[in-house]
Protein backbone atom coordinates (compact mmCIF):
# COMPACT_ATOMS: atom_id res chain seq x y z
CA UNK A 1 0.00 0.00 0.00
CA UNK A 2 1.50 3.53 -0.71
CA UNK A 3 2.64 5.78 2.30
CA UNK A 4 1.00 9.23 3.28
CA UNK A 5 4.31 10.98 2.05
CA UNK A 6 3.51 9.44 -1.23
CA UNK A 7 0.06 9.70 -0.95
CA UNK A 8 0.58 13.90 -0.19
CA UNK A 9 2.50 13.74 -3.37
CA UNK A 10 -0.54 12.45 -5.90
CA UNK A 11 -2.78 14.93 -3.92
CA UNK A 12 -0.34 17.67 -4.62
CA UNK A 13 -0.17 16.54 -8.51
CA UNK A 14 -4.01 16.53 -8.75
CA UNK A 15 -3.52 19.96 -7.37
CA UNK A 16 -1.26 21.02 -10.22
CA UNK A 17 -3.90 20.43 -12.57
CA UNK A 18 -6.67 22.18 -10.60
CA UNK A 19 -5.14 25.10 -10.77
CA UNK A 20 -4.42 25.27 -14.24
CA UNK A 21 -7.71 25.27 -15.17
CA UNK A 22 -8.06 21.45 -15.75
CA UNK A 23 -10.73 20.10 -13.45
CA UNK A 24 -11.98 17.11 -14.79
CA UNK A 25 -11.24 13.75 -13.12
CA UNK A 26 -11.46 11.82 -16.38
CA UNK A 27 -9.35 14.37 -18.61
CA UNK A 28 -6.44 14.82 -15.81
CA UNK A 29 -6.50 11.13 -15.29
CA UNK A 30 -5.64 10.79 -19.13
CA UNK A 31 -3.00 13.37 -19.10
CA UNK A 32 -1.29 12.01 -16.45
CA UNK A 33 -1.64 8.42 -17.74
CA UNK A 34 -0.06 9.65 -21.09
CA UNK A 35 3.28 11.39 -19.17
CA UNK A 36 3.84 8.00 -16.82
CA UNK A 37 3.67 5.93 -20.33
CA UNK A 38 5.87 8.54 -21.67
CA UNK A 39 8.54 8.22 -18.53
CA UNK A 40 7.89 4.47 -18.45
CA UNK A 41 8.71 4.24 -22.16
CA UNK A 42 12.60 5.62 -21.42
CA UNK A 43 12.77 3.18 -18.22
CA UNK A 44 11.47 0.07 -20.14
CA UNK A 45 13.91 0.52 -23.15
CA UNK A 46 16.49 0.89 -20.89
CA UNK A 47 15.54 -2.04 -19.18
CA UNK A 48 15.61 -3.89 -22.28
CA UNK A 49 19.05 -2.62 -23.86
CA UNK A 50 20.64 -3.95 -20.68
CA UNK A 51 18.85 -7.10 -20.73
CA UNK A 52 19.93 -8.00 -24.53
CA UNK A 53 23.10 -6.61 -23.85
CA UNK A 54 23.36 -9.16 -20.94
CA UNK A 55 21.95 -12.31 -23.30
CA UNK A 56 24.52 -11.08 -26.04
CA UNK A 57 21.10 -10.14 -28.21
CA UNK A 58 20.83 -6.94 -30.55
CA UNK A 59 18.46 -4.40 -29.49
CA UNK A 60 16.82 -1.60 -31.55
CA UNK A 61 15.55 1.04 -29.67
CA UNK A 62 12.04 2.74 -29.11
CA UNK A 63 14.13 5.90 -29.71
CA UNK A 64 16.65 5.69 -32.81
CA UNK A 65 18.82 8.10 -33.86
CA UNK A 66 17.03 10.09 -35.67
CA UNK A 67 12.82 9.79 -36.04
CA UNK A 68 10.32 11.68 -38.54
CA UNK A 69 8.03 13.86 -37.09
CA UNK A 70 4.86 15.75 -38.80
CA UNK A 71 7.33 15.84 -41.38
CA UNK A 72 10.47 16.85 -40.31
CA UNK A 73 13.50 14.31 -38.93
CA UNK A 74 14.55 15.09 -34.95
CA UNK A 75 17.40 13.37 -32.90
CA UNK A 76 15.68 10.37 -31.30
CA UNK A 77 17.03 11.50 -27.74
CA UNK A 78 14.64 14.11 -27.98
CA UNK A 79 12.02 12.08 -27.29
CA UNK A 80 13.48 10.63 -24.05
CA UNK A 81 11.57 12.21 -20.60
CA UNK A 82 15.49 11.70 -19.33
CA UNK A 83 16.54 14.17 -21.42
CA UNK A 84 13.17 16.67 -22.20
CA UNK A 85 12.45 16.98 -18.55
CA UNK A 86 16.10 19.42 -18.20
CA UNK A 87 14.29 21.35 -20.60
CA UNK A 88 13.75 25.10 -20.08
CA UNK A 89 9.83 25.22 -19.67
CA UNK A 90 8.75 26.91 -22.79
CA UNK A 91 10.89 24.42 -24.80
CA UNK A 92 10.10 21.30 -22.92
CA UNK A 93 5.78 22.64 -23.43
CA UNK A 94 6.85 22.95 -27.74
CA UNK A 95 8.67 19.69 -27.39
CA UNK A 96 6.05 17.79 -25.98
CA UNK A 97 3.30 19.35 -28.08
CA UNK A 98 5.13 19.02 -31.50
CA UNK A 99 7.26 16.20 -31.12
CA UNK A 100 6.61 13.62 -28.31
CA UNK A 101 2.89 13.50 -28.28
CA UNK A 102 2.80 12.80 -31.95
CA UNK A 103 5.83 10.03 -31.69
CA UNK A 104 3.63 8.01 -28.58
CA UNK A 105 0.27 8.68 -31.14
CA UNK A 106 2.47 7.20 -33.79
CA UNK A 107 4.37 4.47 -31.97
CA UNK A 108 2.81 1.13 -32.79
CA UNK A 109 2.65 0.75 -36.89
CA UNK A 110 -0.08 -1.79 -36.32
CA UNK A 111 -2.59 0.75 -37.06
CA UNK A 112 -5.21 -2.14 -35.96
CA UNK A 113 -3.54 -2.78 -32.81
CA UNK A 114 -5.46 -1.65 -29.45
CA UNK A 115 -2.47 1.21 -28.75
CA UNK A 116 -3.19 2.53 -32.07
CA UNK A 117 -6.69 2.62 -32.16
CA UNK A 118 -7.02 4.38 -28.68
CA UNK A 119 -4.00 6.59 -29.16
CA UNK A 120 -5.80 7.87 -32.49
CA UNK A 121 -8.25 10.31 -30.41
CA UNK A 122 -5.59 10.93 -27.68
CA UNK A 123 -5.34 14.97 -26.86
CA UNK A 124 -2.31 16.77 -25.15
CA UNK A 125 -4.51 19.01 -22.72
CA UNK A 126 -1.61 20.69 -20.25
CA UNK A 127 -2.82 24.14 -20.62
CA UNK A 128 0.54 26.04 -20.31
CA UNK A 129 4.33 25.40 -20.09
CA UNK A 130 4.62 25.93 -16.18
CA UNK A 131 2.20 23.54 -15.66
CA UNK A 132 3.77 20.99 -17.98
CA UNK A 133 7.00 21.66 -15.67
CA UNK A 134 5.24 21.64 -12.16
CA UNK A 135 3.65 18.07 -13.71
CA UNK A 136 6.78 16.98 -14.76
CA UNK A 137 8.96 17.57 -11.38
CA UNK A 138 6.39 16.34 -9.61
CA UNK A 139 6.16 13.15 -11.33
CA UNK A 140 9.66 12.25 -11.04
CA UNK A 141 9.34 12.59 -7.10
CA UNK A 142 6.45 10.25 -7.38
CA UNK A 143 8.80 7.95 -9.06
CA UNK A 144 11.62 8.60 -6.67
CA UNK A 145 9.36 8.22 -3.87
CA UNK A 146 8.32 4.57 -5.16
CA UNK A 147 11.61 3.03 -5.80
CA UNK A 148 12.35 3.88 -2.08
CA UNK A 149 9.43 1.80 -1.04
CA UNK A 150 10.72 -1.55 -2.45
CA UNK A 151 7.39 -2.51 -2.98
CA UNK A 152 6.89 -4.66 -6.26
CA UNK A 153 3.42 -3.47 -6.28
CA UNK A 154 4.27 0.04 -5.24
CA UNK A 155 3.12 1.65 -9.28
CA UNK A 156 0.34 -0.09 -9.55
CA UNK A 157 -1.11 0.82 -6.09
CA UNK A 158 -0.35 4.24 -6.82
CA UNK A 159 -2.09 4.08 -10.40
CA UNK A 160 -4.85 2.87 -8.06
CA UNK A 161 -4.82 5.31 -6.14
CA UNK A 162 -4.99 8.10 -8.97
CA UNK A 163 -8.04 6.01 -10.38
CA UNK A 164 -9.61 6.10 -6.90
CA UNK A 165 -10.03 9.90 -7.72
CA UNK A 166 -12.37 10.00 -10.37
CA UNK A 167 -15.61 10.63 -8.75
CA UNK A 168 -17.80 8.64 -11.24
CA UNK A 169 -15.60 5.47 -10.08
CA UNK A 170 -18.17 3.33 -8.69
CA UNK A 171 -21.40 4.08 -10.03
CA UNK A 172 -21.41 1.02 -12.39
CA UNK A 173 -19.77 -1.52 -10.26
CA UNK A 174 -16.39 -0.50 -11.24
CA UNK A 175 -13.90 -0.21 -8.18
CA UNK A 176 -10.15 -1.14 -7.88
CA UNK A 177 -9.36 -4.95 -7.66
CA UNK A 178 -6.44 -4.97 -5.39
CA UNK A 179 -3.01 -6.09 -6.62
CA UNK A 180 -2.31 -8.93 -4.35
CA UNK A 181 -6.14 -10.30 -4.89
CA UNK A 182 -5.10 -10.51 -8.50
CA UNK A 183 -1.69 -12.07 -8.34
CA UNK A 184 -3.53 -14.31 -5.64
CA UNK A 185 -6.04 -16.09 -8.40
CA UNK A 186 -3.04 -15.75 -11.07
CA UNK A 187 -0.76 -17.99 -8.72
CA UNK A 188 -3.60 -20.44 -8.12
CA UNK A 189 -4.64 -20.82 -11.92
CA UNK A 190 -0.74 -20.82 -12.85
CA UNK A 191 -1.12 -19.67 -16.24
CA UNK A 192 1.31 -21.65 -18.90
CA UNK A 193 2.74 -20.05 -22.11
CA UNK A 194 0.46 -21.45 -24.06
CA UNK A 195 -2.95 -19.99 -22.85
CA UNK A 196 -5.67 -17.75 -24.23
CA UNK A 197 -6.69 -15.21 -22.07
CA UNK A 198 -9.52 -13.00 -21.32
CA UNK A 199 -11.03 -10.78 -18.51
CA UNK A 200 -14.25 -9.28 -19.95
CA UNK A 201 -14.86 -6.40 -18.00
CA UNK A 202 -10.66 -5.63 -18.48
CA UNK A 203 -10.83 -2.08 -16.85
CA UNK A 204 -7.63 -0.74 -16.72
CA UNK A 205 -6.13 -4.87 -17.33
CA UNK A 206 -5.17 -5.34 -14.37
CA UNK A 207 -5.61 -9.19 -14.51
CA UNK A 208 -4.28 -9.20 -17.83
CA UNK A 209 -0.95 -7.40 -16.36
CA UNK A 210 -1.01 -9.62 -13.67
CA UNK A 211 -0.96 -12.62 -16.11
CA UNK A 212 1.86 -11.24 -18.12
CA UNK A 213 4.56 -10.53 -15.48
CA UNK A 214 3.93 -13.94 -13.77
CA UNK A 215 4.03 -15.95 -17.24
CA UNK A 216 7.63 -13.52 -17.64
CA UNK A 217 9.03 -14.71 -14.19
CA UNK A 218 8.28 -18.45 -14.59
CA UNK A 219 8.43 -19.14 -18.52
CA UNK A 220 10.84 -16.16 -19.52
CA UNK A 221 13.40 -18.55 -21.67
CA UNK A 222 10.59 -20.52 -22.68
CA UNK A 223 8.81 -17.57 -23.60
CA UNK A 224 11.15 -14.96 -24.97
CA UNK A 225 13.41 -17.80 -26.75
CA UNK A 226 10.95 -19.09 -28.94
CA UNK A 227 9.86 -17.47 -32.07
CA UNK A 228 5.72 -19.26 -31.67
CA UNK A 229 5.53 -18.30 -28.12
CA UNK A 230 7.15 -14.98 -27.82
CA UNK A 231 4.78 -14.15 -30.96
CA UNK A 232 1.39 -15.88 -28.85
CA UNK A 233 2.46 -14.05 -25.78
CA UNK A 234 3.08 -10.59 -27.82
CA UNK A 235 -0.21 -11.09 -29.96
CA UNK A 236 -2.50 -13.62 -29.20
CA UNK A 237 -2.31 -14.47 -26.00
CA UNK A 238 -4.15 -11.08 -24.14
CA UNK A 239 -7.55 -10.70 -24.33
CA UNK A 240 -9.49 -7.66 -22.80
CA UNK A 241 -12.91 -6.34 -22.99
CA UNK A 242 -14.73 -2.91 -21.95
CA UNK A 243 -17.02 -0.24 -22.05
CA UNK A 244 -15.18 2.77 -21.10
CA UNK A 245 -13.20 4.04 -23.49
CA UNK A 246 -10.71 6.29 -21.60
CA UNK A 247 -10.08 2.81 -19.34
CA UNK A 248 -9.34 0.45 -22.59
CA UNK A 249 -6.79 3.56 -23.07
CA UNK A 250 -5.35 3.73 -19.95
CA UNK A 251 -5.49 -0.53 -20.31
CA UNK A 252 -3.79 -0.36 -23.96
CA UNK A 253 -1.09 1.31 -22.59
CA UNK A 254 -0.66 -0.51 -19.29
CA UNK A 255 0.16 -3.52 -21.51
CA UNK A 256 2.46 -1.74 -23.90
CA UNK A 257 4.58 -0.53 -20.77
CA UNK A 258 4.85 -4.06 -19.46
CA UNK A 259 6.01 -5.44 -22.22
CA UNK A 260 2.69 -7.19 -24.72
CA UNK A 261 3.18 -5.54 -27.92
CA UNK A 262 -0.36 -5.64 -29.29
CA UNK A 263 -3.02 -7.22 -26.85
CA UNK A 264 -6.45 -7.32 -27.95
CA UNK A 265 -7.83 -4.60 -26.20
CA UNK A 266 -11.25 -3.63 -27.90
CA UNK A 267 -14.78 -1.48 -27.03
CA UNK A 268 -17.51 -4.46 -26.36
CA UNK A 269 -19.97 -4.68 -24.54
CA UNK A 270 -19.59 -8.13 -24.14
CA UNK A 271 -22.90 -9.18 -22.34
CA UNK A 272 -24.61 -8.37 -25.64
CA UNK A 273 -24.56 -9.85 -28.95
CA UNK A 274 -21.56 -7.64 -30.01
CA UNK A 275 -19.92 -10.47 -28.09
CA UNK A 276 -20.12 -13.33 -30.33
CA UNK A 277 -16.68 -14.78 -28.54
CA UNK A 278 -17.93 -19.18 -27.91
CA UNK A 279 -15.72 -22.17 -26.75
CA UNK A 280 -12.71 -19.88 -27.26
CA UNK A 281 -10.03 -19.08 -23.93
CA UNK A 282 -8.59 -21.82 -22.17
CA UNK A 283 -8.57 -18.84 -18.79
CA UNK A 284 -10.36 -16.30 -17.18
CA UNK A 285 -9.40 -13.75 -15.11
CA UNK A 286 -11.94 -11.25 -13.73
CA UNK A 287 -14.14 -8.98 -11.38
CA UNK A 288 -17.35 -8.02 -13.22
CA UNK A 289 -19.05 -5.43 -12.77
CA UNK A 290 -21.78 -6.20 -9.59
CA UNK A 291 -24.52 -3.68 -10.06
CA UNK A 292 -25.10 -1.38 -12.59
CA UNK A 293 -27.17 0.00 -15.27
CA UNK A 294 -28.15 -2.48 -17.70
CA UNK A 295 -30.06 -2.31 -20.89
CA UNK A 296 -32.24 -5.68 -20.46
CA UNK A 297 -32.95 -5.34 -24.57
CA UNK A 298 -29.22 -5.59 -25.19
CA UNK A 299 -28.25 -8.59 -23.33
CA UNK A 300 -27.37 -11.52 -25.94
CA UNK A 301 -30.02 -14.48 -25.62
CA UNK A 302 -27.74 -17.18 -25.02
CA UNK A 303 -26.93 -15.49 -21.94
CA UNK A 304 -30.57 -15.55 -20.97
CA UNK A 305 -31.52 -19.18 -21.80
CA UNK A 306 -28.82 -19.99 -19.07
CA UNK A 307 -30.23 -17.69 -15.77
CA UNK A 308 -32.84 -15.11 -17.14
CA UNK A 309 -32.07 -12.12 -14.69
CA UNK A 310 -30.95 -8.64 -15.35
CA UNK A 311 -27.95 -8.66 -12.17
CA UNK A 312 -24.72 -8.37 -13.92
CA UNK A 313 -22.97 -10.73 -11.42
CA UNK A 314 -24.39 -13.97 -12.89
CA UNK A 315 -24.96 -12.94 -16.23
CA UNK A 316 -21.16 -12.67 -16.36
CA UNK A 317 -21.08 -16.55 -15.05
CA UNK A 318 -22.93 -17.43 -17.85
CA UNK A 319 -20.80 -15.70 -20.23
CA UNK A 320 -17.88 -17.05 -18.47
CA UNK A 321 -18.74 -20.50 -19.10
CA UNK A 322 -20.25 -19.54 -22.48
CA UNK A 323 -16.67 -17.87 -23.62
CA UNK A 324 -14.58 -20.33 -22.41
CA UNK A 325 -13.32 -23.87 -24.49
CA UNK A 326 -14.08 -27.00 -22.64
CA UNK A 327 -11.16 -27.78 -20.35
CA UNK A 328 -11.20 -24.15 -20.05
CA UNK A 329 -10.69 -22.76 -16.22
CA UNK A 330 -11.81 -19.38 -14.61
CA UNK A 331 -11.34 -17.74 -11.76
CA UNK A 332 -13.58 -14.46 -10.78
CA UNK A 333 -14.68 -12.87 -7.96
CA UNK A 334 -18.62 -12.46 -7.26
CA UNK A 335 -20.44 -10.67 -4.38
CA UNK A 336 -21.74 -12.89 -1.63
CA UNK A 337 -24.72 -13.29 -2.58
CA UNK A 338 -24.09 -15.22 -5.84
CA UNK A 339 -23.45 -17.85 -3.15
CA UNK A 340 -27.01 -18.26 -1.25
CA UNK A 341 -29.49 -16.01 -3.66
CA UNK A 342 -32.32 -18.21 -3.61
CA UNK A 343 -33.86 -16.51 -6.57
CA UNK A 344 -34.37 -18.84 -9.89
CA UNK A 345 -31.48 -16.80 -11.65
CA UNK A 346 -29.40 -17.54 -8.68
CA UNK A 347 -30.42 -21.46 -8.27
CA UNK A 348 -30.08 -21.97 -12.15
CA UNK A 349 -26.57 -20.34 -12.61
CA UNK A 350 -25.30 -22.55 -9.34
CA UNK A 351 -26.68 -25.46 -10.71
CA UNK A 352 -24.98 -25.26 -14.09
CA UNK A 353 -21.66 -24.57 -12.85
CA UNK A 354 -21.96 -27.64 -10.57
CA UNK A 355 -23.81 -29.80 -12.56
CA UNK A 356 -22.59 -29.56 -15.85
CA UNK A 357 -19.58 -27.80 -15.23
CA UNK A 358 -16.41 -28.54 -12.75
CA UNK A 359 -16.73 -26.28 -9.62
CA UNK A 360 -13.37 -26.60 -8.13
CA UNK A 361 -13.00 -23.86 -4.96
CA UNK A 362 -14.59 -20.91 -2.88
CA UNK A 363 -12.65 -18.52 -0.99
CA UNK A 364 -15.22 -16.44 0.92
CA UNK A 365 -12.98 -13.07 1.68
CA UNK A 366 -13.66 -10.75 4.34
CA UNK A 367 -15.44 -7.58 3.47
CA UNK A 368 -12.74 -5.42 4.12
CA UNK A 369 -10.69 -6.39 1.13
CA UNK A 370 -12.28 -3.86 -1.37
CA UNK A 371 -12.09 -0.67 1.02
CA UNK A 372 -12.10 1.97 1.12
CA UNK A 373 -13.73 1.75 -2.18
CA UNK A 374 -16.37 -0.87 -1.50
CA UNK A 375 -17.71 -3.11 1.86
CA UNK A 376 -18.92 -5.79 -0.12
CA UNK A 377 -18.41 -9.33 1.12
CA UNK A 378 -16.92 -10.98 -1.52
CA UNK A 379 -15.21 -14.69 -2.61
CA UNK A 380 -13.54 -16.24 -5.54
CA UNK A 381 -15.17 -18.71 -7.69
CA UNK A 382 -12.80 -21.44 -9.48
CA UNK A 383 -14.44 -23.41 -12.05
CA UNK A 384 -13.86 -25.55 -15.04
CA UNK A 385 -15.51 -25.77 -18.21
CA UNK A 386 -16.93 -29.52 -18.78
CA UNK A 387 -20.06 -29.49 -20.35
CA UNK A 388 -20.08 -33.25 -18.81
CA UNK A 389 -19.89 -32.49 -15.15
CA UNK A 390 -17.90 -33.50 -12.84
CA UNK A 391 -18.01 -31.46 -9.64
CA UNK A 392 -17.45 -34.60 -6.63
CA UNK A 393 -16.32 -32.02 -3.82
CA UNK A 394 -15.83 -28.35 -3.67
CA UNK A 395 -13.08 -26.97 -1.40
CA UNK A 396 -13.77 -24.09 0.89
CA UNK A 397 -11.21 -21.96 2.55
CA UNK A 398 -12.37 -19.05 4.98
CA UNK A 399 -9.98 -15.90 4.21
CA UNK A 400 -9.95 -14.15 7.53
CA UNK A 401 -6.55 -11.75 6.37
CA UNK A 402 -5.01 -11.03 3.35
CA UNK A 403 -1.77 -8.81 4.50
CA UNK A 404 -3.68 -5.16 5.13
CA UNK A 405 -6.10 -3.89 7.74
CA UNK A 406 -9.82 -4.48 7.05
CA UNK A 407 -10.74 -1.24 7.61
CA UNK A 408 -10.61 2.25 5.08
CA UNK A 409 -6.97 2.88 6.19
CA UNK A 410 -5.87 -0.75 4.63
CA UNK A 411 -2.31 -0.60 6.75
CA UNK A 412 -0.31 -3.92 6.73
CA UNK A 413 -0.79 -6.24 8.96
CA UNK A 414 1.43 -9.72 9.72
CA UNK A 415 -1.59 -11.82 9.26
CA UNK A 416 -1.75 -12.81 5.39
CA UNK A 417 -3.88 -15.99 4.56
CA UNK A 418 -2.87 -15.50 1.15
CA UNK A 419 0.01 -17.60 0.73
CA UNK A 420 -1.75 -20.50 2.87
CA UNK A 421 -4.41 -20.21 0.19
CA UNK A 422 -2.04 -20.93 -3.02
CA UNK A 423 -0.24 -23.20 -1.27
CA UNK A 424 -2.81 -25.51 -0.53
CA UNK A 425 -5.02 -25.00 -3.69
CA UNK A 426 -2.19 -26.84 -4.97
CA UNK A 427 -1.97 -29.61 -2.73
CA UNK A 428 -5.77 -30.45 -2.59
CA UNK A 429 -5.19 -34.20 -2.40
CA UNK A 430 -3.57 -33.41 1.27
CA UNK A 431 -7.04 -31.80 2.48
CA UNK A 432 -9.47 -34.13 2.44
CA UNK A 433 -8.18 -35.27 5.84
CA UNK A 434 -9.54 -31.28 7.01
CA UNK A 435 -12.32 -30.92 9.95
CA UNK A 436 -14.96 -28.52 9.13
CA UNK A 437 -13.93 -26.59 11.89
CA UNK A 438 -10.82 -25.51 10.40
CA UNK A 439 -10.27 -22.97 7.86
CA UNK A 440 -10.17 -25.04 4.44
CA UNK A 441 -12.50 -27.88 4.27
CA UNK A 442 -14.28 -30.15 1.69
CA UNK A 443 -17.68 -30.69 0.82
CA UNK A 444 -19.39 -33.09 -1.23
CA UNK A 445 -21.70 -32.54 -4.20
CA UNK A 446 -24.10 -34.41 -2.77
CA UNK A 447 -24.23 -32.33 0.26
CA UNK A 448 -24.12 -28.93 -1.45
CA UNK A 449 -27.29 -30.13 -3.77
CA UNK A 450 -29.09 -31.08 -0.80
CA UNK A 451 -28.69 -27.12 0.21
CA UNK A 452 -30.38 -26.07 -2.81
CA UNK A 453 -26.87 -25.56 -4.18
CA UNK A 454 -25.99 -23.20 -1.78
CA UNK A 455 -22.19 -21.94 -1.78
CA UNK A 456 -21.73 -20.15 1.56
CA UNK A 457 -19.29 -21.44 3.55
CA UNK A 458 -21.20 -20.98 7.14
CA UNK A 459 -23.70 -23.56 5.75
CA UNK A 460 -21.15 -26.36 6.07
CA UNK A 461 -18.54 -24.94 8.34
CA UNK A 462 -18.52 -26.38 12.32
CA UNK A 463 -18.03 -24.14 15.26
CA UNK A 464 -16.26 -25.68 17.98
CA UNK A 465 -18.01 -24.52 21.44
CA UNK A 466 -15.29 -24.65 23.95
CA UNK A 467 -17.13 -24.92 27.40
CA UNK A 468 -15.70 -22.12 29.62
CA UNK A 469 -16.04 -22.10 33.58
CA UNK A 470 -16.98 -19.40 35.48
CA UNK A 471 -16.36 -18.64 39.68
CA UNK A 472 -19.62 -19.18 41.73
CA UNK A 473 -21.47 -16.88 42.50
CA UNK A 474 -19.92 -16.83 45.99
CA UNK A 475 -16.15 -16.55 45.24
CA UNK A 476 -17.81 -13.49 42.84
CA UNK A 477 -19.44 -11.90 46.00
CA UNK A 478 -15.73 -12.24 47.78
CA UNK A 479 -14.13 -10.53 44.66
CA UNK A 480 -16.27 -7.68 45.18
CA UNK A 481 -16.18 -7.59 48.66
CA UNK A 482 -12.43 -7.89 48.57
CA UNK A 483 -12.04 -4.85 45.77
CA UNK A 484 -14.90 -2.20 47.74
CA UNK A 485 -12.72 -2.92 50.88
CA UNK A 486 -9.11 -1.82 48.33
CA UNK A 487 -11.26 1.00 47.24
CA UNK A 488 -12.55 2.16 50.56
CA UNK A 489 -8.87 1.81 52.35
CA UNK A 490 -7.19 4.13 49.33
CA UNK A 491 -9.84 6.76 50.01
CA UNK A 492 -9.21 7.09 53.56
CA UNK A 493 -5.43 6.98 52.49
CA UNK A 494 -6.58 9.94 50.29
CA UNK A 495 -8.51 11.91 52.81
CA UNK A 496 -5.89 11.52 55.47
CA UNK A 497 -2.74 13.29 52.82
CA UNK A 498 -5.25 16.72 52.47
Amino acid sequence: MITGELKNRIDSLWDIFAAGGLVNPLDVIEQITYLMFIRDLDDTDNLRARENAMLGLAYVSIFPGEVEILGRRIPGNQLRWSVFHDYEAGRMYVNMQECVFPFIKGLHGDKNSAYSKYMADAIFKLPTPLVLSRVVDCLDDIYARMTQVHDADIRGDVYEYLLSKISQSGLNGQFRTPRHIIRMMVEMMDPTPEETICDPACGTSGFLVSAGEYLKEKYRQEIFFNREKRDHYMNQMFHGYDMDRTMLRIGAMNMMTHGVDNPFIEYRDSLSDQNPDQDRYSLILANPPFKGSLDAASVSESLLRVCKTKKTELLFLALFLRMLKVGGRCACIVPDGVLFGSSKAHMDIRRNIIENNRLEAVISMPSGVFKPYAGVSTAVLVFTKTNYGGTDQVWFYDMKADGFSLDDRRTPVNENDIPDIVERFHHLEDEKERKRSEQSFFVPKQEIVDNGYDLSINKYKKTEYVPVEYPSTKEIMAQLYTLEQEIEGGLMKLEGML
